[in-house]
Parts: C-alpha cells; structure tokens; sequence
C-alpha cells in the first residue's frame, strides 16, 4: 500500500505521486501528455492539473471499456473503497473468474494514470472522475444505478422516514440520520432485503424489473397504482421530484445481485476471420460507396496459407500501380494550373466532378486522391492573386524515385495524415458543406484509428481478411468514450473512420482483398525483426499493458523509450519550468514539442522513414518492371501491356490518345492526336522513327498513312497575330475558309490573296480552324513555326500539411526524464523542512523592518517566498558557504517570474552566489540582489 509522509497513508493525491518513482511519474505523463504543458513547478500543481476537468475528461477517453467499468463502479461505491468491495460490484455475488483476473491491471492502470490513489484498502477516485461517472438526475450513471439512499431522502421530513421504516417494519427512530442508516442496512442485508421482496406483489416486482439495469427514474401520477405505492411505502421507490420517483442504488444492487453492469466485459473481443459466405465485394464492407473499383471477392477458404497470402501481396501491389498512376494522372490534369481555390478554401463541387471524370473514378473517389497528393505534399495553392492550385517542386522531385518508393511517400503520408478526406460533403455544425482541401477535413483521431485498424489486420493469420463487425467491435471496447453520443451505432467518428481506412488502404494497396499485405506490415514495424503485434495476437496496446513488452500506441505510449534516469544531466539541453526558469541538462526550450519527431502515429520521423523504406522493398518484387515497348495495331490502336517507361509514356500520351486502362493499357491514335504531336515539335519522320524503335510489332500502314497525312497539312496555314492573321500560298484554300460558314465568328477579311485577318486572338483562330477540318500551324513574328509544349506550372516550394493531433503531442525520453527531474527537485524546494524562524518581541531591540521581515520569512513555511534584508540574505549564504550546508532562497528571474530553490553555496563574491541548485541538478551563479530571501533547512538534503 503506498504511503505518505511519515509511513502513513497517502491523504491527498499529491502525497500519492510523491510515494512514486522516477518510472512512474514518467509513464503517467506519458500516458496524460497534457499535463506537461506546462511543466508543473512541482507534485502539487501536478496533482492539481490532473484533477481538472479538461484533463480528467481526456484521460477518461482514453480508456479501454474495462478499466472505465472498474471507474465506473468504483464511483458508485462508498468512498473509500476497498479492494473486495470493487471487486463485488464488478463480479456480483456468483464471482466471475476472469473478472478477477483482469481486475488488478485496470486498478493499476487507473493508478498508474492518476485517476485513482490510495491503497487496496482505501481506493478513493479522483474527485472530478467522481464527479463525471457518479449517477444523478441530470447525467444518469452508465451504470443504470441511482442515488443512495441517504442522497434521494436528502430534505425529506422525519414523519414521512418514520412511516417508511413502520411499512418496512424497522425499528422506529426520531433521529433521521438512524432512520437513513436503518433502511440502508436493511437494502444491503441479502437475508432480510429478500423477506421484504417475498411480501411484494407480482406487480411490484415487475416495476422493479423494469427500473432495475436503468435507466432508474419513473414518472407517477398523483394517484399511483397499488403495486407502486407498495413500493413507495417500504422505500423502494424514493421521491425524485413532485412526479418522478427513483430506485435506491442500494435496492438496486441486490435486485442485481450485487453488480454494478449488465455485462462487464473484461476482455478484448477477438477480431474474426471473414467468412466467404459473409463477405462483400468492397474493402470490408464497411462503407456505404465502393472502393473505387477494386478487386473484391474474399479468398477461397480452401486455398492455403502461403497462396492466400500470395494473391494479397499480388492485388495489393496492382492497386498500389495503380494509385501512383492515379496521382500522375491528377497532377498532369492540373499541369498547366488547376482549379480555382474557393474564397472560403478548397476546391469547388464542380471542379471536383470535372476531376472525377478526368480520372475516370467517383467523386468521393476522387477527393481521396486529391487529398492524399494534397497531404503527400505533391499539389498546393499558386499564392497567386487569381489563386490556383497546381503540383508542387516536390511532385517533380517525387517522380524521380522508383515506384516503391513514390508508394511508401504516399503511403507514410496517408498513415500519419489528420486530413479526412470521408468527410467531404457533409456538413459542419454551422451547416456549411466541407469541400476538398477545404479548411475542416481535420479529425485529430485519424492517424491512431488507421494504425489501429492496420495492427489489427496484421493479427490474422496472413491473407485472412477481418469480419467488419467484431473489428468495430473491437475498436469500440478500446475507445468507448470516444462515441458515446452513439454507442453501438455505427455512425460516430471513429466507425466511420475505421471504414474509410478499410477503403483507403485498399484503394492505396496496403491491404488486397480486404487483408493487409506484406509491404502493409513492413509499415508498422518500428525497427526490423520487430512485429507490430504482441504474440499471442492482443495487439501492441492490450500486451503493454499485460507487460508484454510490447509497443503501446492509442494511449500515449512510444516504444522502444524509457525514461530517463536522474544520472542523464549532461544533454546540454534547457527546459523551461512554469516559474519561467531556464534549466540546462533537461532536453526541452520552452513549452512541449515533439522532441524526436513524433508524428501522429507515435514513430519519430526517423522511425516512419526507415518504415517506409523496409515497405519499399517489401514492395519492389510485387511490382511488374517497366517496359520499352508497345504493340501497334491495324485499327491505330497501340497496347502497352504493362507499366512503360516514363519518356515512353509521355511521348505516346501526346501521340495518342488512351481508350480504356487496366491490365494493360490501349493508346489510339487520330488525327487530332497526331497533330498534338506535330504542335508538340515532332516531324512526321520522328514520329516514325518512334513507334519502329518502341513496336514488337511492324508499324501498320494505315497508321503510317495518317501520320503522313496529317504533317501533310500539318503548317500549311499559318496564324499569327494582328490581332490575327492567316496566310496560305494557295489561294483555293483562303477562299474555301472564306465560303464556310462556320467561320463568320471569326470575322475573317482578305488583305491580299495569300493573307486573311480576323478580330480574334490567335488562339481562338487556331481552334476555329481546326475546328472546321484544317490544320493550321501557329508561327511567331518572325514566321517560324511556334512549337507548343505544355506549359508546366508549378507552385513555389511549399510544405506538406501538419498532422493536427489528437491532443498534446506524445513527449519523447529526453522531455520525460527532464521533466520528471523538474517536478521532483520543485517539490523539494517546496516541502523541504525548514528551521522556524521566531517573529521577536516588540520590545526586543529590532527596527520595525527586521521585524517586518521576521514575519515574513516565517510565513514562508506557508509556501510563501522567504522574505530577509540583504545584510541577512548575504550573511546567511556566506555562512552555508563556509560550513557546505544547504539553504532554502527566494529567487526572481529576469522576466520577473518567482520561484523556490534549495542550494548549497559553494562561493560568494562580487556580488554574486554561485551554488549547486538541487532543484536544477546542476551548479548555477545567482545575483544576490535576485534573491528574495534566505532561510536555513531543518535537514540538510544534501
């Protein structure tokens, strides 16, 4: 049992954190990250902020649905509680075996969190917790109970308790407080409470029956019905309000045989197999839209292990060349300047179906897409004033890599991304529709429910997809907080969420089939030869808190770090205290930060790369290699039946055009194709020399006839700017142009017989003509053909989004260990002992100052700053110098920020004290004049 000062039990919360080690402070700011921010000066500011209600309500968030039954009944429970009376409310009076045994880890992780203090024999719950989970008419208990006796009798008149113990026949009593405690031992005494229920009517019972798993409250009339003022008569039912009445807690418990819930549940369910028979088509089945397409049917229950596993790594790493296609296709759509960026952000309805279209894909689709490049970096804004999005330097620099490694960028990206793309086109809580790269798509949840549901995936057995409903099932005992506006629907967030990831990571290829790949578990091992899952299958989460060893993630943990001990001062570091003091050697400047870098996912930036880069080459043998050649056919068609490389399939987009994708892609070439290629800067010779040198295949003549035939009359006409202008040498074919109707938009006009001018611009000319069947060639002043590229534009340099997280950032080692030495050398300058210092006498020979200051310094051991004049404060710091004793001091910054030290002086000269600070574990140099005051400890801690 932990004990206080002086062996006795802990009377505080702050007393019980100062009974634990350096481990145990460092795992719970770990586990409640937010009360780093900022560093408590000391174990009573930490022990205040983790009973605010912000913090407590988090915390409470952040538990499994076991351990928040264990709160949950331990609120309900007498305060203090023993340890066998939690234990009865929980298994009831049958017992229940593995209730027991799991009951000693949610006591010690409440424990460990702060949510709990106190021995086995006196478990109080931290006060807000209480205050939170306690039942009460306006926030009815998950529990079901109600009030206590002695809560719903609170202002009830002497007369009608006595009337109540007369029809339970109890003993009368004109003490009310007797009176409370009579009926209470009486509904807390199985034999008798079960010898007044055999009196009662059938429908009394049935009453009972339906108040008793809650919720506990009824409305009556003024004339309620026999079997209801029975129950009002003996106390059963207790007044609530002039027209509800309520159910004992106590009579409750004994209905329920002694427990707290329906149906505890004291462990994780287990995510099943899916089932042939059961499974859909899509990526789990979770989703109300479809995958975008994607392989679907579930694996053959007949097909073994290494082949189930071996059709998931192959439809895995198809989907996953197709994703890094998908995204090339989008940033070529927006090559030139794509959409316009809405006034409010974003990209606009029908700017997206135009890029659903163009990609050949849905709309919500599409906005995944779109977010993902968005996240990865790869698209961004212009800054310009007529503001557009476009691909960004960095889309070029990703396309320098292989297609393994464009794949872990995106998918690194996707895993650690707060960007939820599911939820455009719903509404905010203003009712405002959320765009696509909008402002609002963030959901701090996201990057720990996609790990999730990815470690989950990777407990099955290889090539085993999971049954949708037991993996939201097993989400939602994690985290059953975290929608508990709708629990046990499949509409809160982070339902949705596990959806979408089951989609998304189907649409990427980290999963095929619905069952995670290979190179999809390469990403969650955090160094190599690590599995992201305990062995027996529980998941990183539930073995760290077995002690497995495991990696925690979802609750605040890291893997792989222990906190610092108090010997690792020498990282050169500072941290800032909330007095505003700089101390070096404790691995934090100012307020918390990531440290490492640790991203949303928990992984510090170096972990997720080196991720990335063994998913890389998980991934590298799956994907097929690219090919130099096509296959050209008589009906000007070209297949590629495979991926091609780049300048191959850059040039062959420009010359044809692409008819259908899949296994293997078909090109058709038209004149309108050709001539792009001819704009492009291509002779028809170099189109030849071409398709030979790419062709398994002989060229087709009728392929080599157009391609003759349009440079034929590829430039013949000529247009340039007047405002334009056309020329031809052969007159025939200026009067042709003439004679057509459909060139009177173009307001053309004869100025010679070889030159014709127009009202339109050059651009709009050439279109017009081209329209009309001719192929006109643009030229410059000086009459040289314009060759027309695509003009690639690019955003100026521009940053990946930032995660937005759930909360404050998970400290790393360095922070803990600081931190923790922080708090720990705070709280003794706090609490240490120090001598009383008397106030003299009025008549003792003292000025009024030193005896002003007398008073002050002896105010001090009130958690006061000791107040002494200069001449004391100097006298009694060169004294500790000379005799190597340790002093308590007042000392105020340069920002005018206070605080509390106990130094040991070691000289003192010019005006200065240098001093080992215990509080900073290191030897510091203080002004004199800086120091408030001075006085001498009881116990030197030194």
């Amino acid at each position: 049992m932990p004990e206080g000062t002086g062996g006795t039990p802990p009377r505080t919360l702050a007393e019980a954190l100062r009974t634990q080690s350096d481990d145990s402070l460092a795992a719970l700011l770990r586990a409640r990250p937010d009360l780093l921010t900022p560093v408590p000066s000391d174990l009573s500011q930490l022990a205040t902020r983790a009973g605010t209600r912000a913090s407590v309500v988090r915390a409470l968030e952040r538990l499994d649905r076991f351990t928040l039954q264990t709160a949950e009944a331990l609120a309900v429970a007498p305060e203090p509680a023993p340890y066998d009376t939690l234990r009865a409310l929980l298994t009831g009076d049958e017992g229940d075996a593995r209730i027991e045994a799991a009951l000693p880890g949610a006591v010690r992780t409440l424990r460990d969190r702060a949510l709990i203090w106190g021995g086995d024999d006196r478990l109080r719950l931290v006060r807000t917790a209480r205050e939170l989970l306690a039942p009460s008419p306006t926030h009815p208990s998950p529990t079901g109970l109600g009030p206590t006796v002695a809560e719903a009798t609170t202002g009830m008149s002497p007369g009608r308790l006595q009337e109540i113990l007369a029809a339970a026949r109890l003993p009368s009593t004109h003490d009310p407080v007797s009176a409370v405690a009579s009926l209470t031992a009486l509904f807390t005494d199985r034999t008798r409470m079960a010898a007044l229920l055999d009196t009662a009517p059938m429908e009394a019972l049935s009453v009972l029956d339906r108040l008793v798993w809650g919720p506990p409250y009824g409305e009556v009339t003024s004339s309620p019905t026999p079997p209801v003022q029975w129950l009002r008569d003996r106390g059963l039912l207790l007044p609530a309000t002039t027209r509800t009445v309520v159910l004992p807690r106590e009579a409750a418990l004994h209905l329920r045989a002694g427990r707290a819930h329906r149906t505890p549940e004291p462990v994780a369910p287990d995510v099943a197999p899916r089932t042939s028979d059961t499974a859909g088509g899509s990526a789990g089945g979770l989703a109300g839209g479809s995958a975008g397409g994607l392989a679907g049917g579930p694996l053959s229950g007949s097909a073994s292990a290494g082949n189930r596993s071996h059709v998931v790594d192959s439809t895995a790493a198809g989907q996953a060349y197709t994703a890094l296609a998908t995204i090339e296709e989008l940033a070529k759509d927006w090559n030139e300047g794509g959409p316009n960026v809405l006034r409010a952000g974003g990209l606009s309805v029908r700017d997206l179906k135009r890029t659903a279209a163009a990609l050949d894909v849905s709309e919500s689709v599409a906005a995944f897409w779109v977010e993902l490049a968005y996240t990865a970096g790869l698209l961004a804004t212009d800054g310009e004033p007529d503001e557009r999005y476009a691909p960004t330097p960095a889309y070029d620099d990703w396309q320098e890599l292989s297609s393994p490694e464009r794949w872990a960028r995106l998918a690194t990206a996707w895993l650690t991304a707060t960007r939820t793309a599911g939820l455009v086109g719903s509404q905010d809580s203003k009712g405002r529709t959320l765009a696509v790269l909008g402002p609002d798509l963030d959901r701090g949840p996201a990057p720990e429910v996609r790990r999730r549901i990815l470690e989950l995936l990777a407990t099955l057995p290889e090539g085993t997809a999971p049954d949708p409903e037991s993996l939201l099932a097993r989400l939602r005992w994690e985290r059953p907080l975290r929608g508990a506006s709708s629990a046990g629907r499949s509409d809160d967030l982070r339902s949705r969420l596990a959806a979408w990831t089951l989609n998304e990571a189907e649409m990427l290829g980290v999963t095929g089939r619905g069952a995670i790949s290979s190179h999809g578990r390469a990403l969650l091992t955090r160094t190599p030869g690590t599995s992201p899952v305990s062995p027996d299958g529980r998941g990183p989460r539930a073995a760290a808190e077995a002690g497995l060893g495991g990696p925690r993630t979802g609750d605040g943990g890291i893997s792989g770090i222990s906190p610092r001990t108090g010997g690792d001062t020498g990282m050169g570091l500072g941290l800032r205290t909330a007095d505003g003091t700089v101390r070096t050697g404790a691995g934090l400047t100012g307020g918390v930060h990531t440290g490492a870098g640790l991203t949303a996912t928990g992984l510090t930036g170096a972990e997720l790369t080196a991720a990335g880069r063994r998913a890389a080459a998980v991934l590298a043998p799956l994907l097929p290699e690219p090919l130099d050649h096509v296959l050209l056919q008589a009906d000007l068609t070209a297949v590629a039946p495979g991926p091609l490389l780049r300048p191959l399939a850059e040039l062959l987009s420009i010359a044809a055009d692409v008819e259908s994708k899949g296994g293997a892609t078909v090109y058709r070439f038209t004149p309108g194709s050709v001539r792009r290629a001819l704009d492009a800067g291509q002779s028809a010779s170099d189109l030849h020399d071409f398709l030979r040198a790419h062709s398994r295949t002989p060229v087709p003549q009728p392929l080599a006839y157009l391609i003759d035939d349009v440079a034929r009359k590829h430039g013949h006409l000529r247009v340039g700017s007047a405002s334009a202008y056309v020329r031809c040498d052969d007159e025939a074919v200026l009067d042709e142009i003439l004679a057509d109707k459909r060139s009177q938009g173009l307001r053309l006009r004869r100025l010679a017989p070889t030159v014709l001018s127009a009202h339109a611009d050059p651009t709009t000319l050439l279109d017009g003509l081209r329209t009309m069947g001719f192929a006109p060639a643009a030229e410059s002043a000086e009459g040289d053909v314009m060759i027309t590229r695509a003009h690639a534009h690019r955003t100026p340099p521009r940053s990946a989004p930032a995660p937005v997280p759930d909360g404050p950032p998970v400290p790393d080692a360095t922070l803990l260990g600081a931190a923790v030495r922080a708090i720990k050398a705070g709280d003794l300058a706090a609490t240490v002992v120090r001598k009383p210092v008397q106030v003299p006498e009025p008549s003792a020979p003292l000025s009024a100052a030193a005896v002003a200051a007398a008073a002050a310094s002896a105010a001090a051991g009130n958690g006061e700053l000791p107040r002494t004049t200069s001449a004391e404060t100097l006298a009694t710091v060169q004294a500790a110098a000379m005799t190597g004793s340790a002093v308590w001091i007042g000392y105020v910054n340069a920002d005018g920020a206070a605080s509390q030290r106990v130094i040991a002086p070691v000289r003192v000269e010019g005006g200065y004290v240098t001093a080992y600070d215990h509080t900073a574990d290191e030897v510091r140099t203080y002004p004199l004049h800086r120091i408030t005051g001075v006085a001498e400890l009881a116990d030197d801690p030194a």
